[in-house]
């Protein structure tokens, strides 16, 4: 996989293809990327702005956080049912 570009050349190229003194594919050319990046780089952009429907990437960070936190949650659970479960048994057979 490529390294990404750096935030900053994004905006930059985003900035010059939205202000439409030329075509994107022009604009791709002249920036050295493919017109599907910067197309995909505008459709990124539109999303984070709020102008088309989609998931922000504050939001996708968040639920990648809570996503991890929720397998976290979910392991300490079964630790704790099986220990409860241990814990039972042993009184049982304590008696």
């Amino acid at each position: 996989m490529p390294k990404p570009y750096p935030r900053e050349f994004r905006d930059v190229v985003i900035a010059v293809a939205r202000r439409g003194e030329a075509p994107l594919k022009r604009v791709a050319k002249d920036f050295g990327i493919s017109e599907s990046c910067l197309a995909n780089w505008l459709r990124g952009a539109d999303v984070e702005d709020g102008a088309r429907p989609g998931v922000t990437r504050d939001e996708s960070t968040e639920l990648r956080e809570l996503r991890k936190r929720n397998r976290l949650l979910e392991q300490e659970k079964e630790v704790l049912r099986e220990a409860a479960a241990y814990l039972a048994q042993g009184n049982l057979l304590g008696k």
